[in-house]
Order: C-alpha cells, then sequence, then structure tokens
C-alpha cells in the first residue's frame, strides 16, 4: 500500500525536505503533494493564466483561484493531511488548509510547538493525532505500516 500525504504550512523553512528525507530512511511508501513551493510562481499564476490584472488586489485575487484549484485536487487525491504550524510565519493558509482536511473527512497529522498549544486547541482536538515535531509526525505515519 501507498499513501499519498499533504503537506500543508508554510513554505519558508525546509521542513517538508526533513519530513521527505526521514519518511525515506524508514522506507515508508509515501508521496508528498503540497501547494506550490515557488512563492514567486504562486503569486503570478493568475496573471500568468488570465493575464495583466488590473490591481494588486486583482492580481492577488486571480492567484488564489488557481492556488486553491490546486489545494483541492491534491488535498482530496491525498490520503492523510500533516498541517505543520510553526512560531515564525504568519499561519493562515495553515488553519485552512487544515480545516478543509477536517471537512474532507482526511486523517490529519497537526505539527504544533507547545507554545501554540493554546491558539490551536480546538483545531487539535479535531485533527487526529497532534505532535510537536517532523520526527513524531513521521513516526506517526510509520506506525500506519506496522
Amino acid at each position: 500500500m501507498k499513501l499519498t500525504v499533504y503537506l500543508a504550512g508554510e513554505i519558508h523553512t525546509s521542513w517538508r525536505e526533513d519530513i521527505k528525507k526521514e519518511a525515506e530512511s524508514l522506507n515508508l511508501p509515501i508521496m508528498f503533494v503540497g501547494p506550490q513551493e515557488n512563492h514567486e510562481v504562486s503569486d503570478n499564476i493568475g496573471e500568468e493564466i488570465y493575464g495583466t490584472q488590473p490591481g494588486s488586489i486583482y492580481k492577488d485575487d486571480a492567484a488564489s483561484d488557481l492556488n486553491n484549484l490546486r489545494t483541492a485536487v491534491m488535498m482530496q487525491k491525498s490520503d492523510i493531511v500533516i498541517a505543520l504550524f510553526g512560531e515564525k510565519y504568519k499561519q493562515w493558509n495553515t488553519a485552512m488548509d487544515a480545516a478543509s482536511a477536517v471537512s474532507l473527512g482526511k486523517p490529519l497529522i497537526l505539527i504544533r510547538p507547545e507554545a501554540l498549544h493554546h491558539p490551536l486547541k480546538e483545531l487539535s482536538n479535531k485533527a487526529n493525532v497532534t505532535v510537536e515535531t517532523v520526527g513524531q509526525a513521521v513516526r506517526a505515519l510509520g506506525y500506519i505500516f506496522e
């Protein structure tokens, strides 16, 4: 059995690569998918497809349409969603993706530091598993195959 795991969360750090490397080191049969990680591509895809927009709000809306389409397809095809909440970056997209996973009935592993326990307590209670580290999330994935 091979699983598809959607990796939701900020795109500014290497946490996705860390998960992929650790899963690979455990020989877990997993394919990882996620949002567009190239910030420039993500921000400009609307104008690339629709053409130049009349202002920054329209440019953002056009890009959001296409990024939301991509996320919806990838998430619906996934078996599990991992959502990482870090301490450094704003987490609006992560919260939206985690809520979408819950709404879709997708199993959800939430990664968040102890410092974010209180603001994420309701979401943690909706997740199947809440952990504090990438390593714990990968070990939770590994347990599925035992």
